[in-house]
């Protein structure tokens, strides 16, 4: 799962994207109530993020999520995945 510099080292901190079977081994109950099952339609590795496109319905919604959680979650297009969205603000715009 680590990089092979990364073996026999601690890992001291549990980034919040790392939701994993590893970290929690039964389901999870979270307070954010804008959850979304959909498919993955794409995603693009970058050094340190990855971009996963998550289709639900006729909307495309994007994560930006480090690479190493798509990795560690083994994200594949065409998963099935729910797109959780908490959020304190949602802007609107009007032109």
């Amino acid at each position: 799962m680590f990089p092979a510099w990364w073996q026999g080292r601690e890992r001291f901190a549990i980034m919040p994207e790392d939701h994993s079977s590893d970290f929690y081994p039964e389901a999870v109950m979270l307070s954010a109530r804008n959850q979304f099952k959909g498919t993955i339609r794409s995603i693009k590795l970058g050094n340190v993020m990855a971009e996963v496109v998550v289709a639900v319905g006729g909307l495309e919604i994007v994560s930006a999520i480090t690479r190493g959680s798509a990795e560690q979650m083994n994200l594949k297009v065409g998963d099935e995945v729910t797109a959780v969205i908490k959020s304190t603000e949602v802007m609107v715009a009007k032109d």
